[in-house]
């Protein structure tokens, strides 16, 4: 019994069909990843230029990637920044881009890696959404300190929150005791 072309035809498109449903089926979802968009968040809402110590490169200034957003480094003790007149100038930064001096005082930029005793290793996700969201460290504790625009980045989705950290957690951990910040009296009485 032959079949007649046009059941021959009729059958691989049924069978292609199938096929496709499977094919389909099998396909991972087209919603981005989390750690990749994390790491897009990260990159593009630029806290490499903070968390990341800089160094000279062969252009210039440049994040250096060995120490990725391991914050101020602690072997770099800083004098007392220098006096800013009234005016128009009311901000230094190290040459590092991690420490800011300011009428707030001094703050060394934070430590961002998965250490676990100097950086967000122990920090659950909740932790981390909480502290973008109420400008504190853990969500309670001592206000973050300029530069850190967390009033811009609290209007992130918790998604994209999560995504931040789920990143921030497969980052290469680096040991790095970044300095409590001086208040402003800390300054004046010559406290380092």
């Amino acid at each position: 019994m032959n079949a007649s072309p046009m059941k021959h035809f009729m059958g691989c498109l049924v069978v292609l069909s199938f096929l496709g449903a499977a094919a389909s089926a099998a396909e991972p979802s087209r919603k981005p990843d989390k750690v990749a968009r994390g790491a897009y968040l990260v990159q593009t809402m630029a806290c490499n230029d903070c968390h990341t110590p800089w160094k000279m490169g062969k252009e210039g200034p440049e994040p250096d990637m060995t120490r990725m957003l391991s914050g101020h480094p602690e072997a770099m003790p800083l004098p007392p920044p220098p006096k800013l007149a009234d005016g128009p100038w009311a901000i230094v930064a190290s040459v590092t881009m991690t420490a800011w001096s300011g009428p707030w005082g001094v703050s060394f930029t934070r430590n961002l890696t998965p250490d676990s005793e100097t950086g967000i290793g122990k920090w659950t996700e909740q932790n981390f959404i909480d502290t973008i969201r109420n400008g504190k460290t853990m969500g309670k504790g001592r206000p973050l300190l300029p530069p850190m625009p967390w009033p811009m980045y609290r209007s992130l989705t918790d998604e994209d929150l999560k995504a931040m950290y789920a990143y921030l957690k497969t980052i290469q951990p680096v040991k790095n005791r970044v300095p409590e910040p001086l208040a402003p009296e800390d300054l004046r009485a010559g406290v380092r």
